[in-house]
């Protein structure tokens, strides 16, 4: 489960950075992908971080 949000985390600043160099919707719809790739990632790593901590 980490690794998923590893990986989300490192798509979702690679989608910001690709999505800043676009133009227009196309550049925008980039940027909100990304951003809901980073957020879950977060997530996920915070989810395994509260599991492991459970059992």
């Amino acid at each position: 489960m980490r690794v998923i949000g590893i990986l989300l985390i490192i798509l979702g600043v690679i989608g910001l950075i690709f999505g800043m160099m676009m133009f227009g919707d196309i550049g925008i719809a980039c940027i909100v992908g990304a951003l809901t790739a980073l957020l879950s990632g977060i997530g996920f790593n915070i989810a395994a971080g509260k599991l492991k901590k459970l059992g």
